[in-house]
């Protein structure tokens, strides 16, 4: 009897670790909604689960068009994606295009 006690006696690391569980749980299962397919699911919380915040953090995101995968993609690069600096140069006085010479003959 006694040793039954001292086995079901838990620790205070245990009891927080397994609130952790239910919280992750509980928040994994709201992605059930969007986000049925196992595999995809699995995609989405990669991450999450490589930096171990799985749970720790709350994540929003507002996604527009494309299909259920590209979605998935778009919210994995969260806040890894950055705009585009590319811009197209202006054309320049005394050349044909940004960049373009006009064509040079010597004689």
């Amino acid at each position: 009897m006694r040793y039954e006690k001292n086995t079901r006696k838990s620790t205070r690391a245990d009891i927080e670790r397994q609130k952790q569980e239910e919280i992750v749980n509980a928040r994994i299962r709201q992605f059930d909604v969007y986000f049925p397919k196992l595999d995809l699911r699995a995609a989405l919380l990669r991450p999450l689960t490589e930096t171990k915040t799985l749970g720790l953090l709350d994540v929003n995101c507002t996604i527009k068009g494309g299909g259920v995968s590209g979605q998935i993609g778009a919210i994995r690069l969260a806040g890894f994606l950055t705009r585009d600096s590319r811009i197209v140069e202006r054309k320049k006085p005394g050349k044909a295009k940004a960049r373009k010479s006009f064509q040079w003959v010597k004689r």
